[in-house]
């Protein structure tokens, strides 16, 4: 009998007497199991995260900041300088005028649904062509706000997330009191959480006389954001910097991405040793269980290396049944689940759904696997090792 043949024999044989093993090889796969759900549902927030970020960002659109500032609370910008960067080009247009919209934000307070206390909320001022810069924007109940009125239209994700932004409702935020007039969907993207109103009516209400802390400006085409930034950068009048919206929102939830990610893989290492440590129990019970079975395998014949990956075929095997359960039970449970989170970058709340992608389902059935090869690996090698004569004699 060739080699691949002893190896199928072998592996066949092994995954039959499983049964017999049932209450250690159940408990192996359990322990994989919860390795592979923690793991998917935690970096499932990282992925939520950055899909909420990366559907805001569109390349054809460019925000323009004052040189120096990371974010838009540390930016500032005056009327004059709005107008100069409007005037770009690169900038599209229409018979209105240039599609800019000059901004400036504001962090509010307002009271989370789940629990009652306070967080913080984005509340934004924009220009008269801030729907038509961010095409994604959609008013989805009510109405847009009435230019120079204290009227407020939410982000669909701030309206599910925090009390007091119903249609309608009259709510107090500083010295104004504002009306809800409509709620709008940004496509399931950070503008989702957000509030928003004229910024010329937010300007006094926070004694921000006549600047912004922003330009937004949809561009001709992509290709047309180099014009642009060269146009802004080279001009003695400004001092600022252009981004595309797409690479400036990615650099908004790098920090808070990392995080996740390095706390997700960390808590699922922590708790993939005791899973390593439950599959290597099994398999060396396997292997003590079938001691005479072994000894008289190598006796008629068999190689070494058929009975090792027998035994390595036998926790995949486990490994992978019990990732797989894992995985589904993962993306059933938080696939879609919705959220808030902290932007520690603003400051300010951000909703997003929990996304479990093809990709993190592969790479969690890639961990399972490798836990699986781990945990066989000894084991599998004192089977080899394990001297025949002895071994006939166990009984």
């Amino acid at each position: 009998m060739n080699s691949l043949s002893q190896i199928i024999s072998v592996t066949l044989f092994s995954l039959r007497t499983i049964p017999e093993r049932k209450g250690s090889a159940f408990a192996a796969a359990v322990g994989i199991a919860g390795v592979v759900a923690v793991f998917v549902g935690v970096l499932s927030i990282a992925e939520g995260f950055k899909a909420a970020m990366k559907v805001s960002g569109s390349d054809d659109v460019a925000i323009v900041l004052r040189s120096g500032a990371d974010t838009e609370m540390t930016s500032g910008l005056s009327r004059e300088e709005t107008r100069l960067i409007a005037d770009a080009p690169g900038v599209a247009r229409t018979a209105d005028g240039p599609l800019a919209s000059a901004e400036l934000f504001v962090i509010i307070n307002l009271p989370k649904r789940s629990t009652g206390t306070d967080a913080n909320v984005p509340f934004r001022g924009v220009g008269k062509s801030a729907m038509d810069v961010r095409s994604d924007i959609k008013i989805i109940e009510g109405r847009a706000f009435e230019p120079g009125r204290n009227e407020i239209i939410a982000g669909a994700g701030a309206a599910r997330a925090f009390a007091g932004l119903e249609l309608g409702k009259k709510l107090r935020i500083g010295q104004n009191e504002w009306e809800v007039v409509g709620v709008f969907s940004g496509g399931s993207g950070a503008a989702e959480s957000e509030i928003w109103t004229d910024s010329a009516v937010l300007q006094p209400a926070y004694n921000r006389g006549d600047s912004f802390q922003s330009m937004y400006a949809k561009l001709a085409s992509p290709a047309a954001f180099q014009q642009f930034k060269d146009a802004l950068t080279t001009n003695p009048q400004l001092k600022v910097k252009a981004l595309r919206q797409s690479e400036f929102l990615a650099e908004q939830s790098s920090m808070l991405t990392a995080f996740i990610e390095n706390i997700g893989v960390g808590i699922a290492a922590l708790m993939a040793l005791g899973a390593l440590f439950g599959a290597l129990n099994t398999m060396y019970s396997a292997v003590a269980a079938r001691t005479r079975e072994i000894a008289t395998l190598r006796a008629l014949g068999f190689g070494t290396t058929p009975i090792i990956l027998s035994v390595m075929f036998e926790s995949l095997a486990l490994a992978l049944s019990g990732g797989s359960v894992g995985a589904i039970a993962a993306y059933f449970a938080f696939d879609g689940f919705k959220a808030a989170t902290i932007n520690w970058q603003t400051f300010s709340q951000v909703a997003f759904a929990f996304t479990v992608t093809p990709k993190l389902l592969v790479s969690a059935i890639v961990w399972a696997a490798l836990l699986g090869l781990l945990g066989g690996l000894f084991p599998a090698i004192r089977a080899a090792r394990l001297p025949i004569a002895l071994a006939l004699r166990e009984s």
